[in-house]
């Protein structure tokens, strides 16, 4: 049987799927105000970004990967506009269920699909923005799902990939203290679940730097492949274009 990492321990790749929506069931009930603190609110300005990378036009259609809360979501909606449409999806229901009625009590009512990023119900050439912010990592067959997105995207069409990366080296000592020893104590305080966040900050070491997920987008079919490093490499924004 096939190996894959979970954080920094050795799992079946078929049990890799269970574990990661343990996680997440565990700690969608306090995922925002983690993300907030955690960041300290750094992750809006990442997703900000984001949506002016992705410059989405009205009438355009976006499919957002691993919606967790919306907030791509959302503001893909209102870039999209009436004429447009904005898919959420995410493998994990708690998750997505949050998403959805956070977005349902601001007034954004989208279509809402769970399903894995590996397999998409989706025809080919349908979309014209494809998204996930967070969710690579965490991802079993990370190849599959990033040709999934291309599969899916028209051509001329784009994909973004928010994400956790290799931070400036100067930083890491730093960084290291606080992934390991501040990190998985706010989970125990905030979202009483140490473990999750332990795993967490695990996975974020255990996920390709920017050159290689670079290669990695290539692989899958993207072509003019770039990235954008946010405070200082902590997270990194690649994109792709299906020409």
């Amino acid at each position: 049987m096939s190996k894959t990492h979970f954080g920094f321990s050795e799992v079946d790749t078929s049990e890799k799927a269970r574990k990661v929506a343990d996680v997440f069931d565990s700690v969608a009930s306090r995922y925002d105000v983690m993300n907030d603190v955690m960041s300290l609110g750094m992750h809006r300005l990442w997703k900000r970004f984001t949506l002016q990378v992705a410059a989405v036009r009205p009438g355009e259609s976006v499919l957002d990967l691993a919606s967790g809360s919306g907030d791509l979501a959302q503001g893909f909606s209102r870039a999209a506009g009436k004429e447009g449409q904005v898919v959420m999806t995410d493998i994990n229901f708690s998750m997505l269920s949050r998403g959805r009625d956070r977005l349902l009590d601001a007034g954004v009512i989208l279509p809402t699909l769970q399903c894995d990023a590996e397999q998409l119900p989706f025809p080919s050439n349908h979309f014209d923005c494809v998204s996930v912010a967070f969710g690579l990592r965490n991802m079993t067959r990370k190849e599959q799902a990033l040709q999934e997105m291309y599969r899916v995207l028209k051509p001329g069409g784009r994909a973004l990939v928010l994400e956790f990366s290799k931070i400036w080296a100067p930083l890491k000592p730093l960084y290291d203290v606080y992934s390991f020893k501040v990190i998985p104590r706010l989970g125990h305080w905030i979202a009483k679940d140490e473990a999750s966040y332990q795993y967490l900050a695990e996975s974020i070491r255990m996920h390709p730097d920017q050159p290689s997920l670079q290669n990695m987008m290539t692989a899958a079919g993207f072509e003019a492949v770039d990235w954008f490093n946010l405070s200082a490499g902590v997270v990194a924004l690649h994109r792709g274009y299906k020409w």
